[in-house]
This record gives C-alpha cells, structure tokens and sequence, in this order.
C-alpha cells in the first residue's frame, strides 16, 4: 500500500500524517495467502478510519513491508521503520518472523502489535514493548487435543519439520496428551518421504496424523500419500497450524483436502461489526475472508484507539496496553499479563477447531471449540 518515501519526503510524511509500520509474508517462502488476507485486514482498518476523519484530523498510513517469512528481514524492516518514524508495528503471521521482528522492536523502544503469530514467548524476557492479538500456541495446541481426545484418538502421530514453531507444537501436545492417556510419535520429515510416513504410521498403529510442516509442500504431498493409501483409510489427518483455512488448500487438494481439522480464530457467529467487515473484506479479496483478515481489521482498531489518546508518542502507547478496551470483530479486546506468555496478551480470542465439509468442500464444520 505504501512504499518507502524520498528523504525529503520522510520529514513531510511526518508531519501530514501518522505512520504505522506494517510486515507481512507477500513472497514466497513465506505462506503468500496468509499474508495476502492479513494485509487486507490491516488495509480495511486503515480506510476505514481516513474516511472517519483519520487521526485527531491527520490520516493514518500504512508502511508496509515484506517478510518473505525470513527472520533476518523482518529485523531489518523494524530497523528501517523505527528510522521512518513510525508510531507502532503491525502484523505477520509467521511465529519464527514474528519473534525476531519482536526482539529488535523490543530493543529499539517500538511498540508491536502482533497480529498472528503465537509462540508463547515471542520475546526471551517479558517485555513493555510487544503486544498480541492471536492466541499462544499453548492455550490453542491445547483446545486442539481436547478435539483428539474428546474424538478418540490417542495415539497421535506428527509428521514434523525442523523449526522453533513445529518443536513448540510437539512439546504442547506430549504435556498435555501424555497425562491423559495420549501418546506422541514424532516422524521427522528431514529424513521421510510421504510414502515412509504412511509405513510408520502403520507401524506405529496411529489414528491421527498432524501436519507440522510448510505449505503447500510437504503438507500437499503428505495429505495425498495417506489418502491414497488403503491401509490408512480410517486415519484423522489434522493439520492444527491451520493450513486448510486458505483456498489454495482446496485448490491444490479437491476432495482430499476435506475433513482435515485446523484451529482457526473466530466466533460461531460474528456480531455486526463483524458482519459488517466480513463483507467488505469478502469483497476486498473476492473471497472469503479467514481469521487472519479481521486480525488485520483488528489490530488496526486497537492501535487507532491508543493513537486517538495517547498521540504518535511510542513510550505513551506502550505505557497503554493494560488500558486497552476496544470492541474487535470478533469479541471485546483486552490486554493482559498471561503466565508463560512474555508479550501483553489478548486472553482470550475465540478458538475453534474446524474443518472442510466432504460434502462442499468450501463450507466449514465446526468440530469443537474452546
């Protein structure tokens, strides 16, 4: 939406309007749709508020920056954003990205106001700076096995990759199956083809397979060697990072891409703010907005407000976090401090896990909530 201005323009950008720095996945290898949706969340806010008469009377504009789901250039982006003078940090999606663009916002006195992400600790100590709209990775892994457990299945495998996100996932999920009767396989796809993981998993008597891996591939391959397979035709895949959510997912997969289970973060029925910007969103994209797009949405609310009282002023806003209360599009948005959580936490956004309908592959079941 914005690109960097000339230096002469940086100074009269300053004083014509308030900037709000914006990072997201928009190539690849970051995950595209993912970004594409929250950028349109966060582009929606934005307008919205410019055509309510933007910022006590100056607009608000969006500096955005690509990710590229690379942690180095996330932190570099911060640098340049901090040195354009922006207010506040927006965005990203992706958890690894998210941490280190955290850390150098943290480092350099910048509020961030994570839209997506949700490692627990996105920072190494608790920190003033970083707020987060998505919930942890533990309170939503958790509602997840809730959903295995309360469908049957104990005995989980998990086709991993090699990342902090997918390793975080794995330890959630053993600490809370394991006491409950559950145990955890790990099949690590450095070293295993999708046909090898359908051997293991009937070596190992699984009744669900989670996908812990990047999109679309292994994930797409992976989803199409156990379909294919006749020994594993009773078998649950998940997918709990929410892969299935985007429409690529069906695009790629067909029939073989339903009843794969994913979290997502949305009420069981939007309020009529939220009926309101699904709408526009829907037609923003020409498609179906995911959860991702009204953290976007929301996410500029909630810096709007805190700019609306505490001004451009970056230590006022971080000062404000605790302060927070704004009506989102999917619930009453406020900040506290969560134990195990180093970040000011939105405690809690709805939770679901839901999946594709085999029936009509883009309509979506709610299978459990949390």
């Amino acid at each position: 939406m914005s690109t960097p201005p000339s230096p002469t323009g940086v100074e009269q950008a300053r004083e014509s309007s308030v900037r709000i720095g914006a990072l997201v996945p928009l190539t690849r290898p970051g995950w595209v749709e993912a970004g594409q949706h929250l950028l349109a969340g966060l582009e929606l806010g934005v307008r919205e508020i410019n055509e309510a008469g933007g910022i006590l009377g100056a607009p608000l504009e969006l500096v955005v920056r690509d990710t590229a789901a690379d942690p180095s250039r996330a932190a570099a982006a911060v640098d340049e954003l901090a040195r354009l003078g922006v207010a506040a940090l927006a965005g990203e999606y992706h958890s690894v990205v998210a941490r280190a663009a955290a850390a150098r916002a943290d480092a350099l006195g910048l509020p961030f106001l994570c839209s997506s992400a949700v490692l627990d600790t996105l920072t190494e100590e608790p920190t003033e700076w970083v707020a987060r709209l998505a919930p942890a990775q533990s309170r939503s892994w958790q509602v997840y096995a809730d959903f295995l457990l309360s469908a049957g299945h104990t005995r989980i495998a998990v086709a991993a990759q090699s990342s902090v996100y997918w390793a975080s996932g794995v330890s959630i999920l053993r600490d809370y199956l394991g006491p409950r009767g559950g145990s955890v396989v790990e099949l690590e796809m450095s070293v295993l083809t999708p046909a090898a993981v359908c051997d293991e998993l009937v070596v190992n008597r699984a009744t669900a397979l989670l996908l812990l891996v990047g999109y679309p591939e292994p994930a797409v391959s992976i989803v199409k060697a156990v379909r294919g397979d006749d020994r594993l035709t009773e078998i649950l895949i998940g997918a709990p990072a929410g892969q299935p959510e985007f429409a690529g997912w069906a695009t790629s997969l067909g029939g073989d891409g339903a009843a794969v289970p994913f979290l997502r973060y949305l009420p069981e029925r939007l309020g009529a703010l939220g009926e309101r910007v699904e709408k526009a969103l829907r037609e923003q994209l020409d498609a179906a907005p995911s959860f991702v797009a009204f953290e976007g949405y929301d996410t500029i609310a909630v810096l709007a407000d805190l700019l609306r009282s505490q001004g451009a002023d970056r230590a006022s806003i971080a000062e404000s976090w605790p302060h927070v209360v704004v009506e989102g599009t999917r619930g009453q948005i406020r900040f506290s401090r969560t134990p195990g959580v180093s970040v000011w936490q939105w405690a809690w956004p709805p939770i679901q896990v839901v999946d594709r309908d085999p029936v009509e592959i883009n309509r979506f079941r709610i299978l459990h909530a949390g």
